[in-house]
């Protein structure tokens, strides 16, 4: 008789912001969910406890987020992944899956050098880096601000909120690229999850 499919979980590490990467982290969390048999784990971590750094460490896969500032990501976020060391120095998360998203109040706004920082953090730590895995949307006279990758990002999720907006107006588009994020992430890591159970001695 065949074993039951192995638990799996999904965190996702952010820095909420202004509230406008909050909401793209709960689209995230949206697509984690909508997987059958995937737990997702949200971590905001300006404020992280010593059991949340434990559920980080015993999750599949992290996807991290947060407001692209000046040119990377926020200050909140850096204090986190330089606290990360102790599990860098212990190869803690090695091998898990990761992936990553931001916002921005401009259409580019150096979203790249925040996504490029964290594939970087991954790879530091020896995790596998999940793309979005779309092509860009909106890059043709058929296409529109409403496509998937409305923004043409391949790193992660990015999106576009402006400064003097709330964030509950963050654009649908970039709330579904987010969602669309999630979800691959958490089927990679179901295939990750069944893998490591196929091939177990």
């Amino acid at each position: 008789m065949p074993e039951a499919f192995p638990a799996v979980t999904v965190a996702i590490a952010y820095h909420g912001g202004r509230g406008h990467t909050a909401r793209l982290g709960e689209a995230v969390a949206d697509g984690v969910s909508a997987v059958g048999g995937v737990e997702v784990v949200m971590v905001e971590v300006s404020e992280i406890t010593t059991p949340q750094w434990h559920r980080l460490d015993d999750a599949d896969a992290i996807i991290f987020g947060a407001p692209t500032y000046m040119g990377t990501a926020s200050a909140a976020f850096h204090g986190f992944a330089e606290a990360s060391s102790r599990r860098w120095f212990t190869r803690r998360w090695a091998d898990k899956l990761a992936a990553g998203f931001t916002n921005s109040g401009s259409m580019a706004g150096d979203k790249s050098s925040t996504l490029a920082y964290f594939a970087t953090l991954a790879a530091q730590h020896g995790m596998l880096w999940v793309t979005l895995g779309l092509a860009p949307g909106w890059n043709s006279g058929k296409g529109s601000e409403h496509d998937l990758n409305r923004l043409g990002f391949h790193l992660g999720a990015a999106a576009q909120s402006n400064v003097d907006s709330k964030p509950d107006v963050v654009h649908k588009s970039d709330l579904a690229t987010a969602e669309h994020l999630g979800t691959r992430v958490a089927t990679q890591a179901r295939v990750f999850a069944a893998g490591r159970l196929a091939t177990r001695p």
